[in-house]
């Protein structure tokens, strides 16, 4: 360094009279007054911000080091916990990072969190949000050239088609890319590179059990955005021995769980809980159950179920005049298809209700109505046409409907993350049954503690169990 300072083509060097900072390049980024502006919709999408200081204390100190990374110095990162079980993070330029709670319950250690948040940083940093905007300002415009100039061309169809291909690979070599930068960045700020690939094969663990059990919105999760493939966890861990071998760097596993320990896990109260095959709502006050083979998505706007045979629950709440009859509610216009004559009124477990049959597009339906208070609870069932399972399905749902006792809302917890430490004499089986409120319990524990087949925790482990205590 010394030998810098006789040199004379540096006399003239002094700082500068308009710095570069990140406020006036964020002040003159577009890109990141969008960013700003998407902040509140993002909340608003993901449940808005969870809060609990020892996780945002144990986070910011995880992803501190990536913002000490020297190829990244002139930006800030403002990071926000989102109140979703879903399991997802991003980055919006303006240095906006996102992770949701469900991430934090599936990863093992502040590597794995790290491991994902330096690769959407690697996104802002690589300018892909500008490509990928780019790009679909082209798409758009192919797209109406398409439509006005060309008609049904079929030619024009085929380039239009090619067009999509090339967008999907440019996704693919983004991820790529990103996927690089990021475990570079890992390893500079010290951390066992390896987390990067272990955490992708985590992410396909999960989304194979979400798929049979069809729990949680798919659109909201990491992998609707971020493909994940064999050849992907190839690639990562080539990147990640270029820093030596699993276990080189820190993975601060400790000081992860103890950040995650009680953290809320699924729905939350506002929302009601789904516990096997019933829902339950704390709040409403109200609970019902779906057949067996069925499985429960709860969302903000209504609670589906989906079951065998291409048969469909929804069940939601409005609030109607309490002058109206509930009859004369399934006949006010709302239910399409509606046998008017199939409208007949009745009591479910004690409560008013009311029930009806429709037909529309290839489908039966099957709609009943109950007033609990001042709410009107609707339960609709839908099969094909052809199904002879519609009357069964709708009886043993619209049957299990009832409102919870005092005692009964009052018990009701949510879930949360609690760590055990695994005692001589434990067992995979013993430390699955002391999971509360969820199905598949072996399956669900071996994935949230990243257990391949065959595989123990030894005693004095720490391991991840989910329950309502």
């Amino acid at each position: 360094m010394d030998s810098f300072k006789d040199d004379p083509s540096l006399k003239s060097v002094r700082p500068s009279d308009n710095p570069v900072t990140v406020d006036n390049v964020q002040r003159n980024d577009r890109l990141a007054a969008v960013a700003k502006a998407q902040h509140p919709r993002i909340l608003a999408t993901y449940g808005g911000e969870y809060s609990d200081p020892k996780l945002e204390r144990m986070v910011a100190k995880a992803i501190g080091a990536l913002t000490l990374d020297p190829e990244n110095p002139a930006q800030t990162f403002r990071i926000t916990i989102l109140n979703s079980p879903n399991v997802n993070a991003f980055a919006l330029p303006g240095g906006y990072l996102y992770v949701t709670r469900g991430l934090l319950a599936l990863a093992n250690d502040s590597a794995e969190l790290a491991a994902v948040i330096s690769h959407e940083m690697a996104h802002v940093t690589a300018n892909h949000g500008l490509q990928r905007q780019q790009r679909e300002a082209e798409e758009e415009l192919a797209s109406k050239v398409v439509s006005d100039v060309l008609g049904g061309d079929q030619n024009a169809k085929l380039a239009l088609i090619r067009n999509k291909l090339r967008m999907a690979q440019f996704s693919r070599n983004q991820e790529l890319e990103a996927d690089a930068i990021g475990i570079r960045a890992l390893g500079r700020a010290g951390y066992d590179t390896f987390a990067s690939p272990r955490f992708l094969q985590s992410m396909g663990a999960y989304a194979d059990f979400r798929n049979v059990s069809g729990a949680t919105d798919p659109s909201l999760d990491f992998l609707a955005s971020h493909p994940n493939t064999p050849q992907r966890i190839e690639l990562a861990q080539r990147h990640a021995r270029q820093f030596g071998t699993p276990g080189t760097g820190s993975r601060d596993r400790d000081s992860f769980l103890a950040g995650i320990d009680g953290l809320l896990y699924g729905d939350t109260p506002e929302e009601g809980y789904v516990r096997g095959r019933t829902f339950l709502h704390p709040r409403l006050g109200v609970s019902f159950t779906v057949p067996e083979g069925f499985s429960i998505d709860n969302s903000a706007e209504a609670v589906t179920a989906t079951g065998p045979g291409d048969i469909a629950v929804r069940f939601d709440g409005v609030t109607i005049d309490r002058n109206t009859t509930l009859a004369n509610y399934l006949r006010s216009g709302w239910v399409a298809g509606l046998d008017d004559a199939s409208v007949r009124e009745t009591t479910v477990n004690g409560s008013e209700a009311a029930n009806a049959k429709a037909k529309v597009d290839g489908w039966q339906f099957d709609v009943t109505v109950v007033r609990a208070g001042d709410q009107v609870y609707r339960l609709l069932t839908a099969a094909p046409l052809a199904s002879p399972a519609l009357d069964t399905v709708a009886g043993t749902v619209t049957s299990s409907f009832r409102v919870l006792s005092p005692e009964e809302k009052a018990a009701l917890k949510p879930l949360r993350v609690r760590v055990a430490i695994v005692r001589p004499g434990d067992t995979l089986a013993s430390l699955a049954t002391q999971m509360q409120g969820v199905d598949r319990k072996l399956d669900l524990f071996r994935l949230l503690n990243a257990l391949p087949p065959g595989a123990t925790p030894a005693p004095g482990d720490k391991v991840k169990i989910i329950t309502d205590r």
